[in-house]
């Protein structure tokens, strides 16, 4: 089978959709199967293309088996609605038209948070006679509703029915989500032609290792118990939140002995960096990006992961994909999204969930949780056993067998 994947992110680039996308397509070529997938230069979340790359019309290259096709794309920083539009648009454009190119596909995957993708991948799967699979990461557009970057409600509603549409017209909607699903059969949608696979985590990279004593040292962070975020810094996350904890625990007893990290890009880094000066924070140190080869030594700093979202009714339908990683690694995870994933850290006893956008709430948990080892210890076990079922092996293994069912229709 040969899969055609239509994803605007992409290795190097270190987020959850471009990890999801290479991981799924690196298992499917191990299978056996042919993957080709167009994508952009890599830029994310800085809008710079990064070392060794340009922003080419095409350019190609093979990654672990995996053809990338990267063609050109207006570039943006992660920052400004118009921009980013343009930013999708223009890919969506390009893509379709270098997949004009890409001979002898048996069946089309374009995968969210912005649906432009998908409109290529429809677009792609008709003029290729060929079916198109939807892969929904994230409600999109109520997600821009939720963190206000518009309030346009006609544009909003014409982006509404467009998305409708392309779910209509896939042959499959793949959603990492339950909740998700939930939402699509309320608007509609057939739940038939629904499958929920979930994000996951790459075990063979993310295992329980001891702290990097490079790390620990370089950081500052000896003698500290460590509480951190990694991933985006962005408009949903509400980190400010974090920073207001952090503020909070400096004068709780023993919480000298806190240290916040903070890793990662986003259209709000500069924005909480500012404010972290401001109110003196000398408990928060911030991190920039790093390769995904590096991340686990990051994640390896940790004794507690903060997994934090904006308190919305949208985000309680999603699972940051970052709680898998962090489980995989043996981290009990202080949880600030209410919802599907809350309802999963609480079941497996991974963490303790919080309160979204509560700092105290966060660092009450904290503390109590730097003075539970017998506890920690406990959640540790429980994330790494838990997180047996987020294998992205199993989990790419059930899609492909779905998408192989599409094209066997």
């Amino acid at each position: 089978m040969h899969i055609l994947f239509l994803s605007d992110n992409f290795p190097p680039e270190v987020n959850a959709p471009a990890s999801r996308t290479f991981e799924h397509c690196r298992e499917w070529v191990r299978e056996g199967h042919r993957v080709t997938v167009i994508t952009t230069a890599p830029n994310f979340p800085t809008g710079k293309v990064l070392p060794g790359y340009r922003n080419r019309l095409c350019a190609r290259e093979t990654v672990e088996g995996v053809e990338v096709i990267r063609v050109w794309s207006y570039i943006s920083a992660n920052e400004g609605f118009l921009r980013r539009t343009l930013d999708y648009v223009s890919y969506a454009a390009t893509a379709s038209l270098a997949a004009l190119f890409v001979r002898k596909v048996d069946i089309v995957l374009a995968t969210s948070p912005q649906f432009f993708t998908a409109c290529a991948g429809w677009l792609t799967g008709l003029l290729k006679r060929r079916p198109y699979v939807f892969e929904l990461r994230d409600l999109w557009p109520e997600s821009i509703r939720a963190v206000g970057a518009m309030k346009n409600e006609r544009a909003l509603a014409a982006l509404e029915a467009l998305e409708l549409f392309l779910y209509r017209r896939a042959a499959a909607v793949v959603s990492v989500t339950r909740s998700f699903k939930v939402n699509l059969v309320e608007r509609g949608i057939s739940a038939e032609k629904i499958e929920v696979i979930t994000n996951g985590a790459d075990l063979t990279r993310f295992a329980p290792r001891p702290k990097d004593a490079d790390l620990v040292r370089t950081l500052g962070l000896e003698d500290h118990f460590v509480a951190g975020y990694v991933g985006t810094h962005g408009l949903a996350h509400a980190l400010g939140t974090v920073l207001e904890a952090a503020e909070i625990v400096r004068g709780l007893p023993g919480g000298d002995a806190v240290r916040f990290v903070l890793l990662g890009d986003g259209a709000e880094k500069q924005t909480l960096k500012a404010r972290a000066e401001a109110l003196r924070l000398t408990n928060v140190v911030f991190v920039d990006t790093v390769t995904k080869d590096e991340v686990a030594r990051y994640w390896s700093l940790l004794d507690a992961s903060i997994v934090h979202l904006k308190d919305t009714p949208l985000f309680r339908t999603v699972i940051p994909s970052k709680l898998f990683e962090c489980m995989a690694m043996g981290i009990p995870v202080l949880h600030g999204v209410r919802g599907e994933s809350a309802d999963i850290v609480a079941r497996d006893g991974v963490g303790v969930v919080f309160t979204p956008e509560n700092p105290r709430a966060l660092a009450q948990a904290i503390t109590a949780l730097m003075n539970d080892e017998p506890g920690r210890k406990a959640m540790a076990r429980r994330c790494v056993e838990g997180a047996r079922a987020y294998d992205r092996t199993n989990l790419a293994r059930r899609m492909s067998g779905l998408l192989e069912r599409v094209v066997a229709k």
